[in-house]
């Protein structure tokens, strides 16, 4: 997703939350600060008493969460720095797919991961017990967040506003270089905390960079610790806070955090989705890994299975990179398990999101693929049942 850097913005997310405006529809679009800093400058934070202040190797800028513009179609003012050349396209709405994945390496041809028995990675003999342990546990209640959680628990907090967090909290891993998997389990462990939790806004930023905390212990070698997500959000909160919220957390999901998430069955639905080349096999990965990350965002994707999001962005994917064929397929179905019609409500969630993000530039996370356009409308056709 096409972001500004964070640490740009002219002043904490806190006092953002605070105004009405708040509650306005999210804007994709972000406003540079002001030339020269001045008052909207975010300050430099204060180190604590006797802590080292010795800069982290690692720790480039710090990312601080900062007021969204409330203006509907408010564009960025003109003092953003200048970029360097690029050797891409220059309108990059307009990239075709051909220009996309001539930087491409070659597609490999698509196999079953039980036809590479070779490769003991894979787990060929286990992959069928392992796919059905994992939708096993997604289903669980314990694991699953209410699909109407905001409306029925929450008085303080709006989709609106688990929007604008989780497009932080999209950047905070990208400045920490964290894995996928650690974004996805934070957005769950968010969800799933505040389904039984009224929260108050000023504590929602707390619970997010907490759940990022734990996501990390729990998916990377060198996890950030406490100190440098409490820098993160310009020491908005004291590391005792952070570590309470941390506590309260686990104690709230049951120190249930190994949940399968929509990246998860997202590698296993790529490698079946690459069938007979017909698609580029690095351009169909990014753009279902780009559709699965947009669908973070939208907090009405919160009802839909994991493997069910997967699964769409699989078909969404597919139907971007080639509008005049069937996105969907025999044995997509029967690795899946879901019909193209029992897909259609996330389906069709996944297309509008997908229709409604603004790109800014290409950051070249996904190789571009935001940059793609999906057909205005998706055939009634594509939704039948397939004919064995």
């Amino acid at each position: 997703m096409a972001r500004q850097t964070a640490m740009t913005r002219a002043s904490t997310w806190l006092s953002c939350l605070m105004q009405p405006t708040s509650h306005t529809a999210f804007a994709w679009r972000r406003s540079p600060p002001p030339p020269g800093g001045g008052d909207g400058g975010v300050a430099a934070p204060r180190s604590p008493a006797g802590s080292d202040t010795r800069q982290r190797p690692w720790l480039r800028k710090r990312v601080a969460l900062s007021e969204i513009p409330t203006l509907p179609n408010g564009a960025p003012q003109p003092h953003a720095k200048p970029k360097k050349p690029s050797s891409q396209v220059a309108n990059p709405k307009k990239r075709s797919i051909s220009s996309l994945s001539q930087s491409l390496p070659a597609p490999k041809p698509a196999t079953d991961a039980a036809d590479e028995t070779g490769d003991p990675q894979l787990c060929a003999p286990y992959a069928s017990d392992i796919y059905s342990y994992l939708r096993s546990m997604e289903v669980q209640a314990k694991r699953r967040p209410a699909a109407d959680y905001i409306e029925r628990v929450q008085v303080d907090v709006t989709p609106n506003m688990r929007g604008i967090l989780v497009d932080w909290l999209v950047e905070v891993a990208e400045e920490y270089k964290l894995v996928s998997d650690t974004l996805y389990l934070t957005v769950s462990y968010i969800d799933r905390f505040l389904s039984a939790n009224s929260l108050n806004r000023q504590k929602l930023q707390l619970l997010g960079v907490s759940a990022m905390l734990i996501a990390s212990k729990y998916e990377e070698i060198s996890p950030p610790n406490v100190e440098d997500f409490c820098y993160i959000t310009d020491n908005t909160y004291m590391k005792q806070e952070l570590v309470k919220m941390e506590r309260d957390i686990l104690n709230n999901l049951k120190f249930e955090m190994g949940n399968p998430t929509a990246k998860t069955f997202l590698r296993m639905f790529i490698k079946s989705g690459q069938e007979e080349k017909k698609y580029p096999s690095l351009l169909l990965e990014f753009m279902g890994s780009y559709l699965t990350e947009l669908s973070l965002l939208d907090y009405g994707c919160v009802r839909f299975l994991p493997s069910a999001v997967a699964a769409s962005a699989v078909f969404v994917a597919r139907l971007t990179l080639n509008p005049d064929s069937n996105p969907w397929s025999k044995k997509l179905q029967s690795v899946t398990g879901y019909s193209a019609s029992e897909l259609k409500d996330c389906i069709t969630a996944i297309h509008d999101q997908q229709e409604r993000a603004i790109v800014e530039c290409d950051s070249g996370q996904f190789k571009g693929v935001s940059a793609l356009l999906p057909p205005v409308g998706i055939p009634a056709s594509y939704f039948e049942d397939l004919k064995e």
